[in-house]
């Protein structure tokens, strides 16, 4: 359900944009915390000859994506304790370190697997006054904004190159979608009532996203949207 999902769809073209933006010429790619394999799979066609690496806690999530990328090299990995040094040229992380209570310690286990000059890519969920029980359901440990997350990057030893909002013409929907959740009980969310938008109104959200994304390509920064993208580079 997720490739066909507006979001999941727009999220991957702004980190395909990133990556085409700022490390055009990369050679290896780790995803932290790489889940079914969706991200990596659009990488996979968009560079074909990338040797790229996932990394997933649960081991249902590399079954799934060893059938969707093959060419990937996968692995079982906690985030807080990742056994590389100046490996990679671009490190992502998608919608993860929210999960991680310690999430200064994986972005400081990052930065010491990222070669000298290399990239790092992070979306996040954004704005703590969004929280509701979607989120207690999702495990998460926090929702981020734009000061807290640069900070927690740049004390890993990372030079912050962007930071963005996205989701942001869909912000109002999003808050009063939560609100009206905000009495409910976590056990009872459905995430696949998440994913399964009718395909009309799928379609209209992402022409809505198409259009946002041109404005960030161009540099707009939009201080607010339901998720936060961010680039750093390690100096």
């Amino acid at each position: 359900m997720e490739a066909g999902n507006f979001w999941f769809r727009s999220r991957n073209q702004i980190i395909l944009w990133a990556i085409r933006q700022y490390a055009p010429d990369f050679v290896s790619f780790l995803e932290v915390g790489c889940g079914t394999g969706y991200v990596l799979s659009g990488i996979a066609a968009a560079y074909p000859e990338a040797k790229l690496y996932g990394s997933e806690l649960f081991t249902e999530g590399l079954r799934f994506a060893a059938a969707r990328v093959p060419k990937a090299q996968l692995m079982q990995m906690d985030a807080r304790e990742i056994p590389f040094a100046d490996e990679f040229d671009v490190i992502g992380a998608f919608d993860v370190l929210e999960h991680v209570t310690e999430d200064e310690t994986a972005l400081r286990h990052m930065y010491v697997a990222c070669k000298p000059d290399g990239l790092l890519l992070i979306t996040v969920p954004q704005h703590q006054w969004l929280w509701s029980p979607v989120d207690e359901y999702a495990c998460h440990a926090r929702r981020y904004d734009d000061a807290g997350l640069r900070r927690k990057v740049e004390a890993a030893g990372f030079h912050v190159l962007r930071s963005g909002s996205f989701v942001t013409a869909l912000l109002p929907v999003m808050a009063l979608s939560r609100y009206l959740r905000r009495k409910s009980k976590p056990e009872n969310a459905n995430p696949r009532a998440e994913l399964n938008v009718h395909p009309w109104l799928n379609s209209l959200l992402y022409a809505i996203l198409t259009a946002e994304r041109a404005c960030i390509r161009v540099g707009l920064n939009f201080p607010i949207g339901g998720s936060r993208f961010l680039v750093a580079q390690k100096k």
